[in-house]
Formats: C-alpha cells, structure tokens, sequence
C-alpha cells in the first residue's frame, strides 16, 4: 500500500490542461475507490480478530445466535447471521 501512496503522491496534481486529464482523474478515483474497500475490508478483519479475543466469534452481534459455518467460511470476518445480515441490506 505503501509503494501505491507514493506513486499517487508523485503524480501531477494539475491535470485540467492536460490531454490526458480524464484518464488520470479516472484513474485517481478508481484508485481512491480500492483504497477506500481496502481500509473497509481490514477494518472487518480486526474486527474479527478482536472478537476471536473476546471470545464472541462466530456470534452474531445482533441477535447473539450462532452464525452458519457455511457463513463463516466463505465470510470469516462476518459478523452478523444471515438473517440479520439480510435485514440491515
């Protein structure tokens, strides 16, 4: 992540009179984009891991039962049971 703030930091900020002003503001807001799904997604991994340490992993925060294996293996940082999870979307 590192090496991708550094290239952002080193690329021209003045692209209005550049031809290619477009492409580099598409491509710095597709960039922000995964950065933004990067920061979410290791948030949802501490927060897993802090409930592993807490010992409520694989409990759902909303209603505490169980949370499906199924679930849990194809979503490890899950923190809601299906159920729950389909009312909050």
């Amino acid at each position: 992540m590192g090496a991708f703030l550094t290239s952002r930091r080193d690329s021209p900020t003045d692209d209005e009179h550049d031809p290619e002003g477009p492409t580099l503001a598409f491509e710095r807001s597709q960039s922000q984009a995964m950065l933004d799904q990067s920061r979410q997604h290791l948030a949802e991994i501490d927060a897993a891991l802090s409930r592993i340490a807490t010992g409520t992993y694989g409990r759902c925060a909303s209603c505490g039962g169980d949370i499906a294996l199924g679930r849990l293996q194809a979503r490890p940082h899950a923190g809601l049971c299906i159920t729950c999870a389909g009312r909050v979307r």
